[in-house]
């Protein structure tokens, strides 16, 4: 089955808001083999509404739109299906009901222009919001099909889930579009490229998408058209050819973060850890306290942004700092080693660069990062060039961090 989303809101197209249900629905409706063929996002505007939908019902037949739907003005959708049907709204007391229900239910009372959300198209099914107050619809004629789901992300998904992926999935086939990612880092995508170029032909059917952020290139395999079943086979043969491929440069798959794998690693080791952190100002921590359950291992952290912080809290060299500089190798290597000792961890990392836009010099340009390890009476640390802005630099050094931090095999011995 082919269908169309269109999403719809002045403020998506200004940028004011984050479309974030675009990518769930078009996961969702994957799984059950409703391949999205476009996606487009039109205002609050009646006219580029229908147009929208009546565009999209020409070339598939099928349309799902999002927003448009609440008790203000600029929510229009609902006009603008009943025009391109041919049909009227009439007021809907089960719905209106159900809305003043919800409502008591929090000790308030709607006000009347909730009412235009019991508006409903002639011949259009009620999907009931358990979420929220506008309902979503369901409607189908000549045109074609047209699923209306409201906007706010909760309410979306709620709909989706119950109410319209077991009506479309009796539609499907049973087959399905089902991708798996590979977690890569450290590897530019030019050289990732270069180095699975050899290999993409024997992946067919299985395609391969590249997608780059500031944690690494994501490997995105795609399966399409076949069972479940086939496309779970077909998937991680394929992932398992590139991993072995890739060796060291894969931490994970699916949505992973390589502080979850790093705390793991710590776990299994019996090791605590303690960072650091100057350039990076706590990102690192707030990597690794994002991961349920880190308390385990991660014992806390430092942010010594300024000298006199990695001098007296820390314990680094005032002459190394005087004469190497706060961006350097032996500093790193201390910062590691104080954290690790002040705090009573296994482990410590230090983290100290430059990020810019300024700070600069020609031997030490920006993105210059200086990143140092601590075990025992091991301590070691590089230094590397990173590019990007200045929340790029920081992101990608954290990144740097955990990575190297996990591939050094005398951590884990």
């Amino acid at each position: 089955m082919r269908l169309e989303l269109v999403t719809i809101g002045t403020e998506l197209l200004l940028g004011l808001t984050i479309d974030t249900n675009g990518a769930y629905l078009g996961e969702r409706l994957g799984e059950i083999g409703v391949v999205v063929t476009r996606r487009s996002t039109v205002p609050d505007d009646p006219r580029a509404i229908a147009e929208a939908i009546a565009e999209a019902l020409g070339r598939t037949g099928a349309v799902l739109t999002t927003g448009g739907l609440g008790p203000t003005r600029d929510d229009i959708s609902k006009h603008a299906v009943a025009e391109v049907y041919g049909t009227a709204l009439y007021f809907d007391d089960r719905v209106w009901e159900d809305i003043v229900t919800r409502f008591r239910r929090i000790g308030r009372e709607p006000s009347e222009t909730n009412r235009t959300q019991a508006e409903v198209p002639e011949g259009a099914e009620v999907l009931t919001n358990r979420w929220g107050t506008a309902p979503g619809l369901w409607l189908e004629g000549a045109p074609g099909l047209t699923i209306m789901l409201p906007g706010v992300p909760k309410e979306m998904r709620g709909l989706l889930d119950r109410e319209v992926i077991p009506r479309l999935k009796a539609r499907t086939s049973g087959t399905v579009v089902r991708s798996l990612t590979i977690r890569t880092t450290s590897i530019p995508e030019s050289s990732l490229a270069e180095r699975l170029n050899p290999v993409e032909h024997l992946l067919t059917p299985v395609t391969l998408a590249y997608l780059p952020s500031t944690r690494g290139v994501d490997l995105r395999l795609t399966a399409w058209g076949e069972t479940p079943d086939q496309s779970d086979r077909m998937l991680n043969e394929a992932a398992t050819r590139l991993e072995t491929l890739l060796e060291d440069g894969v931490y994970g798959r699916g949505h992973r973060d390589l502080a979850d794998v790093v705390i793991e690693r710590l776990r299994d080791a019996g090791r605590t850890l303690a960072v650091a952190e100057s350039c990076t100002g706590g990102l690192l921590g707030a990597r690794l306290t994002s991961v349920p359950g880190a308390s385990d291992v991660f014992v806390g952290g430092v942010i010594c942004y300024q000298d006199a912080v990695k001098r007296d809290l820390l314990g680094v060299s005032q002459e190394v700092l005087a004469a190497d500089g706060a961006v350097s190798i032996e500093v790193a290597k201390q910062m590691a080693h104080g954290v690790r000792e002040r705090l009573g961890a296994d482990v410590g990392v230090g983290i100290t660069g430059i990020a810019g836009p300024t700070g600069g010099t020609p031997e030490k340009p920006v993105g210059t990062v200086c990143i140092g390890w601590s075990l025992g009476a091991q301590s070691t640390a590089v230094r590397i060039t990173l590019f990007g802005n200045r929340e790029e630099i920081r992101e990608r050094s954290t990144q740097a961090a955990l990575h190297r931090l996990l591939r050094r095999d005398y951590f884990w011995d």
